[in-house]
Formats: C-alpha cells, structure tokens, sequence
C-alpha cells in the first residue's frame, strides 16, 4: 500500500504520471505492461519513506535526550 499522495507534497511524480499514463490505455494494465513502471514507483516510494524514518528517528533520538537532560535536572534540583 502507498501513502496517500495529495497535491501538497509529490514525491516521485514523474513514476507516478509515467504509471497513471500506461494505465490510461485499458488493456496494459490487465496485461501486465505497466508492471516495470509500478515497480519503479515502489521503489521511488520506498527510498522517500526510508529517506524520511531516518529523519524522524535523528529528531526523536534528539528529543530524547533532551528530555532525559531536563528530567536530570529536575532530580538534582530534587535533592
């Protein structure tokens, strides 16, 4: 399954339009035609979510340790 991809933020649009475009003409998409085009937005698809959980784990990582940092703090002020 794909993430939704709304008009906001395309990534991977020449896939896209390259796959919606050998779907137009009906019998390529029940034949098989448009298989190596699907498959090159799949991966396109899959380096973007790749490129973007790495990102998200950097900033969590982040947040963390700025969170343990104030929750060490708050201790000694405990103290």
């Amino acid at each position: 399954m794909h993430p939704q991809l709304s008009d906001k933020k395309i990534v991977c649009k020449e896939f896209i339009e390259a796959l919606e475009k050998c779907h137009a003409s009906g019998w390529n998409r029940l034949t098989g035609a448009c298989n190596t085009r699907k498959d090159a937005l799949n991966s396109c698809l899959r380096e973007e979510r790749i490129d973007r959980t790495a990102k998200n784990r950097e900033k969590a990582k982040e947040r963390n340790t700025k969170a343990q940092l104030a929750l060490k703090e708050f201790n000694s002020l405990d103290s």
